[in-house]
């Protein structure tokens, strides 16, 4: 399990600086308590949890955004606790539900 947070960790700041990380931030570190990570992205980026579920190793991942057309981040917290920053980017759009028909 270490080995698959420290990846998280590792892609969390390849992704976080580069063109496709949260814009204007260093790549300091982008771990750290839910909380601080959820004041974070509310504060700067005006982004609120869309959508969660949970990972096979027992992971949340959960995706934020600001709405149609803006920011989102995808971050996953770890059975330990800690929150990384793993993807974000702009135009975000929502899909409409697909409709999976009833077997019978």
């Amino acid at each position: 399990m270490f080995k698959h947070t420290a990846a998280i960790c590792t892609l969390a700041l390849t992704l976080i600086s580069s063109p496709v990380g949260v814009a204007d931030e260093p790549a300091k570190s982008t771990c750290e308590t839910r909380s601080a990570v959820l004041d974070f992205l509310s504060t700067k980026y005006s982004e609120a949890p869309i959508a969660m579920g949970m990972s096979k190793d027992g992971g949340v991942v959960e995706i934020l955004t600001s709405g149609p057309g803006s920011t989102f981040t995808i971050i996953v917290t770890t059975p330990n606790g800690l929150t990384c920053m793993v993807a974000a980017g702009d135009s975000w759009e929502n899909l409409a539900p697909r409709i999976q028909a009833r077997q019978i």
